[in-house]
């Protein structure tokens, strides 16, 4: 059996020199379930390029679908031009989840789920490719919201950068335990532990100049106050899917 066969069999990303996790291993997973479960928790990545030399490192909104990542940016960017044939890239996400307090300096550290993804980032420049892409970045995080907003205007769509880039090798990487002291070190009179580590959605703040009568959509129930971001980010993409965003 080919590995590209086993690949997708077990629904992983190949392991390639680019991807292999080489410290902690034991922390590092292919799985596409794994990663993709990561990378849609979150709303904010970094992607990291090198343009002439110089290496760059760009935060932005990301949104999936299936196997391909989008995010957008401002079509005055320095990337651009490099983005026409295609330029190799990688997209990382990461989510703090505790902060771990050891009886030693070298033992501290951090609970985490982080992914990081190669591919080549492509500029959308079909029409309809993008028109779509920019209504996704819109209802992946808020269902149903283009439907609801005034048209973008064609100086809007001009202005607004799409980059597409199909993931070829992924990696996840987790730490999710407790304080990883040292067994001599358990008697010391030091305190040790775990400070979880959530973001929270908080009150809804009303635009000043919202006209009367006007009243929250129901589609942004899942963004209620003291609702973690990470699960509402989740449930927003499961709608996503379930309305046949693949």
């Amino acid at each position: 059996m080919s590995t590209s066969t086993i690949e997708a069999e077990t629904g992983s990303y190949p392991v390639t020199d680019r991807n292999r996790v080489k410290r902690l291993h034991e922390r590092g997973s292919y799985d596409r379930t794994a990663v993709h479960a990561i990378l849609d928790a979150g709303m904010l990545c970094h992607v990291a390029y090198v343009i002439d030399g110089q290496p760059f490192c760009t935060p932005t909104i990301h949104w999936r679908e299936g196997d391909m990542l989008y995010w957008h940016g401002s079509s005055a960017s320095r990337m651009l031009r490099h983005l026409k044939t295609g330029t190799p890239a990688c997209l990382t996400v990461s989510h703090l989840d505790g902060l771990v307090l050891a009886r030693s300096g070298f033992n501290h550290s951090a609970n985490y789920r982080s992914a990081m993804c190669f591919g080549t980032a492509r500029l959308v420049e079909d029409p309809t490719e993008k028109e779509k892409a920019l209504r996704a970045v819109i209802d992946r995080f808020y269902p149903d919201r283009s439907t609801l907003l005034r048209p973008t205007t064609g100086q809007e769509i001009k202005a607004t950068a799409v980059i597409g880039m199909r993931i070829e090798d992924a990696s996840a990487k987790v730490r999710a335990k407790g304080v990883g002291d040292d067994e001599e070190d358990y008697g010391l009179p030091i305190w040790a532990g775990v400070i979880p580590v959530r973001t929270v959605l908080g009150e809804t703040e009303v635009s000043p100049h919202l006209p009367a009568g006007v009243s929250k959509p129901e589609t942004l129930s899942l963004y209620g106050a003291g609702t973690r971001l990470d699960d509402a980010l989740t449930e927003a993409q499961r709608l996503y899917e379930e309305a046949g965003n693949q």
